[in-house]
């Protein structure tokens, strides 16, 4: 008998998935203990599912089915349960089956599979959840294929196979469809996979973010806290639904006239969105009565959770568990709320003052209260309008991955702001951040760059400067504060991309044109000399010039400088109008302006300025009519509209480059399987932590890859050097594999060229009288390979950038210069060039100063096959491959270390889960 406190329960099994509709199940193995849950589960179904699933009328189970279902010894035989609460709303099974159709047991490697899901759940993806989670447990089981005997009547299961995307082949006999699908992972299939995961938790997102109903629960009487705050915010925005709010001591119908109950159940109607606002200690409670309402989603803006201490983060966890037991999603704990401008919700559920932020094309997320009030002022300041705003708090739940899902197919939103302290799952967030980037900017500030002892957010081993370049490699704008997230977000939400890097500058003022100069050349970027316009210039003017600037063939973007005029007789309003003509007339190109102390001006240009009242009748002759759909962004420094216009530039070439991102290549010889079952016997009985593997086993590993690690022979004595070489031949070279010693040539711990035993006992007698004892240096002999240059390769899991592949040359002038190249894993045929060719030292592999070119494509694809094994396999988390000596034909693996351990509860590989609690 197997329970869920039983050693053998497969505990990682257990998950919380987003299902169609968004709304949330849990997926777990069925156990001993649910023998009434299933019957009460068979008994909700229709007599048609019932047939559909065993070929018969079966009204009823019998014990023994029962006892079948609900018994398994979870290698040959599994069943699993989609779950709300306590209720099963969906099952799956399998049964390990021989050539015969009988059961059967390993080595066998094919199964039958069935599914049954409560009518009433039908059509929300139970079954096709199912199958992706049933699939990853039948593969780790040695399960390699799935046989379905279907009704040719029940089209939606059928209609679940087909469209999981596995190989798969059908046949009909006997009065059904025989189905058989391959289990092993194709681009289909998880392509399939992860268009659901995208569909569903942009479904759950935006669940939060329309909601027709919303309950305050916890608004005082008195009409002070967060709660009475956030009613108001809702009713004052102007909120399109219904707006209920909850005091359980409400002695009147109306609290700040909005109707009141003194429970959720009192409430006669649905609704979809509950903010909640009391102690953390009733928050259970609230909860509680939101998930027997049929609430579909939260926002907790009660604090004293998991930034409060460990007590706290035990409170957030058990939070958690019981918000998504009842379907529902979170936004917090201790958020700061959520937006929708949409005209059609008007949504302000956030301590917010009212009114509400403009209707704008700039989504924002950030972790930080105190960050996301900060951001929202500045964009108020500068005029410019949200499409949704999530201040998701702890993030316990909803984070800054299920916004970027769903603003990748949000319409409203064409630029995505992100302020992160922590990027949660960081292989997940780099794959969203990379397909969103390709349709609309993702633009991302981040905190906890340097962690304080005692912070609770991860550090990172790699340099900021890497992080950085990474995500930009994802797509991703980094930026280095939140002034310039908004500056950035501005010039990307109202002007076009630059097709280059040639910059216009022209203004009225010659020391402005000159800062514009400098700060592009700063920031990588191509001026032309700047136009001084003089002081005496008029909107008129200003128009020309521009007009003329965007309409040269020579230019991609233009910077505007302007100064205050000295009689002040010149309208700044007019001044943005001859501006917005000459943009209106020569589209395609972005503009930016940068101005000293005229806010005026700011104002005129911003989409509110431009809506405005004239101050004065337009003059038509001189074009000067407003044009509101005309933005152009500015700035109070050159530098700041440099940057923007920079950073601009940067993600243009990126988008062009994205359009052929390359392969990730496919090598025959590749044995993912062998490496799979290599990893689970080195990690058998292993606890937590991580392990170095002994070099044979490293060498093992790495074959299954096609890298060939070039063997070495143990020299205890200088006998046994003798013999070892002997064995690999001469010349051969002798090596020190201490630990403060390896790849320490400069220290004279290595001995190359070796021709003949004299000069070996030679050597091995000078090893030891300088640097230490046989037992100390552990020597080893090693045959020589052809020269060439000596680099460094290495794959790392970094918490920050999730897996990372470097690659620079060996010695210590690189490590001491920091010159080394990363890019994400998996990488792309591209990717493996350009990291190579990113070095400041790649000359060197290219025939410097007449050197013969070193055998570029071999070192390209041993950096493809690491990236494949690291990206297939979660367990391996380092590899350094040091030397690696390419020569002019071919290259040589001297020496390998693998790090590995058992892989995280959750990755970017398997089934589609939520978070772990």
């Amino acid at each position: 008998m197997t329970t869920a406190s039983d050693p053998s329960y497969p505990a990682h099994w257990e998950a919380d998935v987003v299902l169609r509709d968004g709304g949330t199940a849990r997926i777990r193995p069925i156990t001993t203990e649910d023998a009434g849950r299933l019957v009460s589960f068979y008994e909700q179904v229709s007599d048609e599912s019932k047939y559909y699933r065993f070929f018969a009328p079966y009204p009823r189970l019998s014990a023994r089915d029962v006892h079948r279902f609900t018994h398994h010894d979870y290698v040959d035989r599994v069943g699993l349960a989609a779950t709300i609460g306590e209720e099963f709303i969906g099952t799956v099974r399998y049964d390990r089956i021989g050539p015969d159709g009988r059961p059967a047991s390993a080595p066998a490697d094919e199964a039958e599979v069935a599914f049954l899901v409560q009518d009433a759940h039908q059509g929300r993806g139970v079954a096709s959840a199912l199958l992706e989670h049933i699939g990853a447990v039948a593969r780790e089981r040695g399960i390699r294929r799935f046989a379905a005997e279907v009704l040719p009547a029940n089209n939606k299961m059928i209609k679940v196979f087909k469209d999981a995307g596995y190989e798969q082949k059908r046949s009909f006999e006997d009065g059904s469809v025989h189905l058989t699908l391959d289990l092993e992972p194709t681009a289909e299939s998880l392509a399939v996979q992860r268009a659901r995961e995208q569909r569903a938790e942009a479904r759950s997102v935006q669940r939060l973010l329309t909601p027709r109903s919303v309950a305050v629960i916890g608004v005082s009487r008195s009409g002070g806290g967060v709660g009475a705050a956030a009613l108001r915010n809702l009713r004052d925005s102007g909120f399109r639904g219904h707006l209920y709010a909850v005091n359980e001591a409400a002695t009147t119908d109306l609290l700040d006239g909005v109707r009141a109950y003194r429970t959720l159940g009192a409430v006669d109607a649905p609704v979809d969105l509950a903010v909640i606002a009391v102690p953390a200690g009733r928050v259970p409670e609230a909860v509680a009565a939101c998930g027997e309402h049929g609430v579909q989603g939260l926002v907790v803006l009660s604090a004293g959770y998991g930034e409060s201490g460990a007590a706290g983060l035990d409170r957030q966890r058990e939070l958690v568990r019981q918000v998504r037991s009842y379907g529902m999603r979170l936004i917090g704990p201790n958020a700061y709320g959520v937006i929708n401008t949409a005209p059609e919700v008007g949504l302000n559920a956030s301590l917010t003052p009212a009114p509400a932020p403009n209707r704008g094309r700039i989504g924002l997320f950030t972790q930080s209260g105190a960050i996301g009030i900060s951001l929202l002022s500045a964009l108020l300041r500068r005029g410019e309008g949200l499409s949704s705003f999530v201040s998701a708090g702890n993030r316990a739940d909803v984070s800054g991955n299920d916004i970027l899902q769903y603003w990748y197919e949000d319409e409203a939103t064409d630029v995505a702001l992100m302020y992160l302290e922590t990027l949660g799952n960081p292989r997940k967030f780099t794959r969203l951040a990379r397909r969103t980037a390709a349709v609309k900017p993702v633009v991302v500030a981040r905190g906890g760059r340097h962690t304080p002892a005692g912070h609770v957010v991860p550090g990172t081993r790699l340099p900021d400067a890497t992080v950085s370049a990474l995500l930009r490699q994802a797509g991703v704008i980094r930026v280095g504060t939140v002034t310039e997230l908004v500056d950035v977000g501005l010039l990307l939400a109202s002007q076009p991309l630059p097709a280059g890097p040639r910059v216009a500058i022209l203004g009225n003022s010659e020391s402005l044109g000159v800062l514009s100069y400098d700060a592009c050349l700063a920031q990588g970027l191509r001026p032309g000399a700047p136009q001084d316009l003089t002081t005496g210039a008029t909107p008129a003017d200003f128009r020309t010039a521009l007009a003329a600037a965007l309409g040269s063939a020579e230019n991609d973007a233009v910077i505007v400088t302007v100064i205050p005029w000295v009689n002040e007789q010149e309208p700044q309003d007019d001044l943005a109008d001859a501006l917005r003509d000459a943009v209106a007339a020569h589209p395609g190109k972005p503009v930016a302006v940068v101005h000293v102390e005229l806010a005026e001006l700011v104002d005129a240009l911003s989409p509110a300025g431009a809506l405005a009242p004239r101050t004065r009748p337009a003059d038509e002759d001189e074009g000067g009519y407003a044009r509101p759909d005309v933005r152009i962004p500015a700035y109070p420094a050159a530098e700041r509209a440099v940057r923007a216009v920079a950073e601009a530039v940067r993600y243009g070439q990126w988008r062009r480059a994205a359009a052929d991102a390359g392969q990730v290549p496919e090598y025959e010889d590749i044995d993912e399987a062998g490496a799979a079952a290599r990893l689970a016997t080195l990690l058998a009985g292993v606890g937590e932590g991580v392990v170095t593997l002994t070099e044979p086993d490293a060498t093992a590993l790495l074959a299954h890859y096609g890298i060939r690690v070039l063997p070495t022979v143990a020299a205890p004595t200088a006998d046994a050097a003798v013999r070892a070489a002997r064995s690999l031949g001469y010349p051969v070279a002798l090596k020190t594999t201490a630990p403060h010693l390896r790849h320490r040539a400069d220290l004279g711990g290595v001995r190359l060229d070796l021709g003949g035993e004299a000069d070996l006992r030679r050597s091995y007698e000078e090893l030891t009288e300088l640097l230490g004892t046989p037992d100390e240096l552990l020597p080893v002999v090693q045959a020589m390979v052809p020269r060439g240059v000596d680099t460094v390769v290495r794959s790392v899991i970094d918490p920050a950038a999730g897996a990372v592949l470097s690659f620079g040359l060996a010695g210590v002038a690189s490590e001491l210069l920091g010159d080394t190249a990363h890019r994400l894993v998996p990488a792309t045929d591209r990717d493996a060039a350009g990291l190579i060719r990113s070095i400041r030292a790649a000359p060197l592999l290219f025939g410097w100063r007449g050197s013969d070119p070193v055998d570029t494509p071999a070192l390209e694809e041993l950096l493809l096959r690491l990236s494949r094994l690291v990206d297939d396999h979660p367990e391996v988390v380092g590899v350094t491959l040091e030397p690696v000596v390419v020569a002019t034909e071919g290259l040589s693996v001297l020496s390998a270390s693998v790090r590995v351990a058992h892989p995280p509860a959750r990755t970017d590989m398997g089934p589609r889960t939520l978070p772990s609690y």
